[in-house]
């Protein structure tokens, strides 16, 4: 077996201050989310999706690549969301495995709402602190991370 390709100590550095920002941040989002709007990250992320989608709806399989979730945890969590009565999910009429989830009208009103103090939160946490040429580098670079890892399974 090979010698590990140890981290040298800039590198672990930038490492450690993206996986504990992220942390943070990630983490900054949900506390926001659930106390002003009930919403958890995940929640709110699967809202984003089928609002952008054509028709509000996407199948369950595309939207757990798109939210970057395991099918598994997409379903728990529409579960939750169809609890609440933001998201509707239906069986694909030329498809008997498929299964759509729309986002229902209370859904797009719970995220326009929700939107409105989560973009502040991205803005103060996020893209506020950082220069804009370093904003740009890290839409780059995660832009290449996201092409290696390639889609959630």
């Amino acid at each position: 077996m090979s010698e590990p390709r140890w981290l040298d100590a800039t590198q672990q550095r930038d490492w450690r201050a993206y996986v504990d920002g992220s942390v943070r941040l990630t983490e900054i989002m949900d506390r926001d989310l659930k106390t002003k709007h009930g919403l958890s990250v995940s929640e709110y992320e699967i809202l984003v999706r089928l609002s952008e989608a054509p028709e509000r709806q996407l199948r369950m399989a595309e939207l757990a690549e798109n939210a970057s979730q395991s099918r598994s945890r997409l379903s728990h969590t529409c579960s939750r969301l169809e609890t609440k009565g933001l998201v509707k999910r239906d069986s694909c009429p030329n498809d008997k495995r498929g299964v759509f989830a729309q986002l229902t009208d209370d859904g797009f009103a719970a995220l326009e709402r929700a939107a409105r103090d989560h973009v502040e939160t991205v803005r103060t946490f996020f893209i506020d602190v950082i220069d804009p040429h370093d904003l740009e580098a890290v839409g780059r670079a995660f832009g290449v991370v996201l092409k290696k890892v390639g889609p959630t399974t």
